[in-house]
């Protein structure tokens, strides 16, 4: 058989000409952290940093060079395969490869991560595509592009361009004659707020990939995190447009289902004509449609996760209706997505406890947690702001997103990382690496509904 996969018509086909349905998760926390998947608040460099003040250089390295070990492994590969799917989309930090001090400088340790996971796949017959979620400045306004401030710098500073444009000539230099690497996925939820410099971006960086490798499939999410396809025309040639496809249902502060999400009610209907939507330029073009991401957030209550399941259900029959492929967010974590998650009784998970209740109540992460314990924070200003400045829309998702954003995530998170931090003083190397271990799987427990509902859904 011939792996490489290629656009033809409104579908991808092998190199045999048979149809491939790109069907998978994304494998976030691993190559890009994210707070809610490891549990920690704020940002992944201020996390560091500040694990670095605490731990020191050795136990820092013991610690996060066995995380990076085991938390994908062979192991996580056959599994995933075992469940059926096909692809799994890994999320990738810029900071793995170069650093801000020399940009110019590759960092070969970062490919020997990715070429590790990229075989694991490959050997069980899965495919990989690549997806850069966090670039030197940051193309989204979130914590997930490792985002210290609320602005997405990329799209204002040439020089971080640049470098996104050369790092993606050095994947495409690498990577042009792997076939088992689906495709390029150049930006995960870009965010630019003026509309304007997305698609002279998207050219060139399509053009640099192009002239190194002419073969393999480029994915492109659409604006306003995968959801606005409006600064395409003609599609260009082997190209997926990549929507994202969050349910209002599948979010924390969701109830039962069908039932009422954030003032709406919202039933399959519902979620079909949401999908619908952002799949337009897809539909109207005869393009492959892939939704880069979707998925519920699970409470550990086995009667509202039950609506939460009902809800992914009626998500994979929709694109299995519309020939969509999926890639489910995310594989691995601590129990709010993963379909397999650290053991609450693992020493991690142990050690961590204290400060992940306060971060719970303070509603720090913005992605699955609530802010019911800052409403009395949160209130005043979000009136204030709507008062004062009633027309003000900032982006992405508007005024109060914005505030969350810069009270819950950037302002209560500071301090709180330095706090999340302090649990680990005194640790020693062998602890770290028992701590590490909590991410291993084989350690790990099985979300064993959700995988039924994926084997179910394929």
């Amino acid at each position: 058989m011939n792996p490489l996969l290629r656009v033809s018509g409104s579908g991808l086909v092998n190199g045999d000409g048979e149809t491939v349905r790109l069907t998978g998760f994304g494998l976030g926390g691993w190559m890009n952290m994210e707070n809610f998947i490891t549990g920690y608040p704020g940002t992944e460099d201020m996390h560091r940093r500040a694990m670095r003040k605490v731990l020191g250089g050795d136990v820092y390295d013991a610690f996060f060079d066995r995380f990076l070990e085991v938390f994908f492994t062979e192991e996580d590969a056959k599994y995933i395969a075992s469940l059926g799917v096909n692809c799994v989309r890994i999320a990738v930090n810029y900071r793995h490869f170069f650093t801000d001090a020399e940009p110019d400088v590759l960092r070969e340790e970062g490919f020997r991560l990715l070429d590790r996971a990229i075989g694991h796949l490959a050997a069980y017959g899965v495919y990989s595509v690549i997806d850069l979620h966090a670039t030197p400045g940051a193309q989204n306004q979130r914590w997930h592009s490792d985002n210290p401030t609320h602005l997405a710098l990329l799209w204002q500073y040439r020089v971080f361009q640049d470098q996104v444009v050369a790092l993606w000539e050095e994947f495409a230099r690498r990577y042009r004659d792997n076939p088992w690497i689906a495709g390029y996925n150049p930006l995960n939820e870009p965010g630019d707020a003026s509309g304007q410099a997305i698609g002279p971006f998207y050219d060139r960086v399509c053009a640099s990939i192009r002239s190194i490798d002419p073969d393999h499939v480029i994915f492109l999410d659409g604006n306003r995190h995968g959801t606005a396809f409006d600064m395409f025309s003609e599609p260009a040639e082997n190209t997926v447009y990549t929507l994202h496809d969050y349910a209002l249902a599948g979010f924390a502060d969701s109830g039962r289902y069908p039932g009422m999400s954030r003032g709406e009610y919202v039933d399959r209907d519902f979620i079909l004509r949401k999908f619908l939507e952002r799949a337009e330029y897809m539909r109207r073009t005869q393009t492959p449609i892939w939704v880069g991401e979707f998925g519920p957030v699970y409470s550990g209550e086995h009667n509202l996760d039950e609506h939460r399941y009902r809800v992914l259900e009626d998500q994979l029959e929709i694109y299995r209706e519309y020939g969509a492929g999926w890639s489910l967010w995310t594989y691995k974590d601590i129990g709010l997505q993963g379909v397999q998650y650290a053991a609450p009784d693992s020493p991690y998970v142990t050690l961590i406890g204290p400060v992940r209740e306060k971060k719970d109540r303070l509603g720090t992460d913005v992605w699955g947690g609530v802010d019911e314990g800052v409403r009395d924070v949160l209130e005043p200003i979000e009136r204030l702001v709507a008062r004062e400045f009633p027309d003000y829309a900032p982006a992405p998702f508007g005024q109060k997103q914005w505030i969350a954003t810069l009270i819950r995530h950037i302002m209560l998170a500071e301090p709180l990382s330095e706090e999340f931090a302090s649990v680990f003083t005194g640790i020693t190397e062998e602890q770290a690496v028992a701590l590490a271990d909590s991410f291993r799987i084989g350690n790990t427990i099985e979300r064993t509904r959700l995988a039924d509902v994926i084997r179910a859904g394929v």
